[in-house]
């Protein structure tokens, strides 16, 4: 047999690494820290093994620990002291991420990322302002949230995260607008130097769920659904990442990674910026429980994930695999 292509020629020891078309490197991880201000002491997240509430005491420790695998970037979600309607303590001076990011960006060299949203905040659980009599009827409701009235308070939010220190504002709340009224305040205020890494097409996903318990942040009532994608839909991605890039985004986040890398695909052939994939706590859970019933190997199956999401053109991936992969890169 007269074979002149032979595509095994380039797959032998020291060739197959020659020629790899992707690769995948700790700078382009970020790592995600719970910070919680409600413990003095460390609470470990039990649908996400080998992640920790840690106490604000604990940040820059915690911190030290990502930066030593050589993860450079780091994410924040915090866990408020209290909760109200408004979500008040997600924008107060004293704030659990205003604190853990002053301490952070001032004994670190670390990147700091914060989350800009309510759900967090809230006593619903929502990502922004209710409207009027969804808490008496919200089965009767159509809509939970009240977009405009909302983004002042992401406004306020995105203001005292730059005053404490944060290299980058993530709004992750997929208020329609939201890029355009914190790039304002962020202007107005003088931090026209601070990054927008917009939540540009988030989904109402069910691999959200670890997560929601880490950061106790699930709804009290309904869902998201109405202000959050419809998993179903891919044009009205290109949709809403254009209408945040108008308004001034700097980086496009796409949420969650696995089941969306034709959105990660599309964004980054459409978009002429920096795009972000996360890859969420459910994706991470799932490779754990099937690597406990030992099913996968959980290195093997951390690192295919992630250059898959790489391969599909996200520069930057939020995940929970970023220490172990970095350790092992």
């Amino acid at each position: 047999m007269d074979l002149t292509d032979r595509p095994r020629r380039l797959r032998r020891d020291g060739v197959r690494e020659l020629v790899s078309e992707t690769t995948l490197d700790a700078s382009d991880l970020v790592a995600p820290v719970f910070v919680d201000a409600t413990t003095d002491e460390r609470v470990p997240i039990t649908s996400m093994p080998g992640h920790e509430r840690v106490p604000i005491e604990e940040s820059v420790a915690r911190v030290e620990e990502v930066r030593e695998t050589g993860v450079e970037t780091v994410m924040l979600f915090g866990i408020p002291t209290s909760k109200d309607d408004e979500g008040t303590r997600a924008w107060a001076e004293d704030g659990v991420v205003q604190e853990a990011t002053r301490r952070i960006t001032s004994e670190t060299d670390v990147t700091v990322i914060t989350d800009v949203c309510l759900c967090e905040y809230t006593e619903h659980g929502h990502c922004g302002i209710l409207e009027e009599g969804v808490r008496e009827h919200p089965d009767e409701a159509c809509l939970t949230v009240d977009n405009d009235e909302t983004l002042a308070n992401l406004q306020q939010i995105a203001v005292s995260h730059a005053e404490a220190g944060a290299d980058v504002v993530a709004p992750s709340g997929m208020m329609d607008g939201m890029v355009g009224a914190i790039r304002t305040a962020l202007d107005d205020a003088g931090y026209e130097g601070v990054p927008i890494m917009s939540y540009a097409a988030k989904y109402e996903s069910a691999f959200y769920g670890p997560f929601r318990d880490a950061a106790d942040g699930a709804p009290a009532f309904g869902d998201r659904r109405h202000y959050q994608m419809d998993p179903a839909n891919a044009r009205e991605a290109v949709r809403e990442v254009a209408l945040d890039v108008e308004q001034g985004a700097d980086l496009l986040m796409v949420k969650p990674a696995l089941p969306y890398l034709d959105v990660v695909s599309a964004v980054d052939r459409n978009f002429d910026l920096p795009v972000a994939a996360y890859n969420v706590s459910g994706e991470y859970a799932m490779l754990h429980a099937a690597s406990e019933k030992g099913w996968l190997d959980l290195e093997a199956t951390a690192m295919e994930s992630l250059l898959s999401i790489k391969r599909a053109g996200a520069d930057v991936i939020v995940t929970y695999f970023a220490e172990d992969v970095a350790d092992a890169l």
